[in-house]
């Protein structure tokens, strides 16, 4: 293990280890104008959603290292106290990677781009008419984290309206996951595309699971099982009782044939199988088999 005191190493070293570690992150497309109402945009990944009552959208805009300037970002916030808030999917990554090349401040991003400026209903900045999530926001604070390169600039924005695209809306009208194909920046080069790296963990909250440590010790200190599959089984509502097991082995011509084995290390396994395909309470059922 290499153990580092950030003041120990350069800056732009403390940056690399920082973003090849933290992510992937999401990416704020973020849309401004100066006081002339001219448009910039350009992408941060220091960003996410902090809350829903108000609604704050925080991203950070850090000063360069190599010399300790500002963003036009940053520039024109500090002017106008507002900008919209762009969701990047799959379809636009390239064009936002060009974005932020660091053109002049009378360049036009959007063009360079070759994104489409839509104009807001609340806010001055532009909307990018390709991204499948757009928020109108005003800015309540900016904090100034350093004056160093390298520093960043916590910009608080509060959502005021929201703009969906209905194609990436499930037949619940409730944003798809698959659907809205999002992209996340990594370190170095590297991003990285949900849509196709995504899993399912059920939220905890939505039931009292009984935990890990109520899982058997015969189960628990497994030589097959990991972590993750041992959360996976602690958070059931309740262990299956012994009526349950016993007709799901009488049912279940494998788990019999497994048994007469009496390899354990088989029944794992199949649990394991059972735990990869959502199915716990079958999982479960297998390795409290007798």
């Amino acid at each position: 293990m290499i153990s580092i005191l950030p003041e120990a190493v350069s800056t732009a070293q403390l940056h690399g280890y920082l973003l090849g570690a933290v992510g992937p992150r999401p990416i704020a497309f973020a849309s401004t104008v100066d006081e002339k109402g001219n448009p910039n945009l350009s992408p941060f990944s220091f960003f996410n959603v902090f809350s829903a009552n108000p609604p704050v959208l925080i991203f950070s805009p850090a000063r360069r290292v190599r010399d300790n300037t500002t963003k036009h970002t940053l520039q024109n916030v500090l002017l106008t106290m507002e900008v919209v808030i762009n969701i990047v999917n799959y379809d636009m990554v390239q064009q936002m990677s060009l974005s932020s090349t660091e053109y002049g401040k009378e360049v036009n991003e959007f063009e360079k781009s070759g994104l489409t400026m839509l104009p807001s209903d609340i806010v001055k900045p532009f909307r990018v008419a390709e991204s499948p999530v757009q928020f109108e926001c005003k800015v309540t604070k900016v904090e100034a984290l350093g004056r160093e390169g390298g520093a960043g600039n916590l910009i608080f924005a509060e959502v005021v309206k929201v703009h969906v695209d209905p194609d990436v809306l499930d037949e619940n009208g409730v944003i798809d996951q698959h659907k809205i194909d999002q992209v996340a920046r990594m370190g170095g080069n590297w991003y990285s595309r949900a849509n196709a790296g995504m899993f399912e963990v059920p939220k905890p909250l939505s039931s009292l699971g009984v935990g890990v440590d109520a899982i058997p010790e015969h189960i628990r200190l497994s030589k097959i099982l990991t972590g993750n599959d041992l959360g996976m089984l602690g958070n059931i509502e309740e262990i299956p009782d012994t009526n349950s097991v016993q007709e799901f082995v009488e049912n279940n011509m494998e788990i019999r044939s497994l048994l007469s084995g009496g390899e354990r290390k088989s029944l794992e396994l199949k649990a394991q199988g059972f735990l990869q395909q959502k199915d716990v309470l079958s999982a479960w059922k297998v390795l409290l088999a007798q």
